[in-house]
């Protein structure tokens, strides 16, 4: 259903999770919830690999994520949470 979405918005959440990865911006699940409101992000991402972009991904600590989040919004994880050793996943588009 998502897809049908993308053809008939003319601007949404996932075109602009698009335009930021192909700003050069790295996202995460964690960002792409907060930021664009888009819970699955495997799906944009297998949408975008079908329109033949390249995504790459890599295993990152989740302090990472948020000190990126913390950019366009305040986030602030529980002090007792092991953020240097949760590992989170994060993609990009390849060039």
């Amino acid at each position: 259903m998502e897809r049908k979405n993308m053809s008939k918005n003319k601007y949404g959440n996932t075109m602009a999770l698009k335009e930021h990865m192909l700003g050069g911006n790295i996202i995460s699940r964690l960002e792409s919830i907060v930021l664009f409101g888009i819970s699955n992000l495997t799906a944009c991402m297998s949408f975008m690999k079908k329109e033949g972009f390249i995504i790459k991904s890599q295993k990152v600590p989740m302090i990472k994520i948020v000190s990126r989040l913390n950019k366009y919004t305040v986030c602030k994880p529980p002090k007792d949470l092991p953020t240097k050793e949760i590992i989170m996943i994060e993609y990009w588009i390849s060039r």
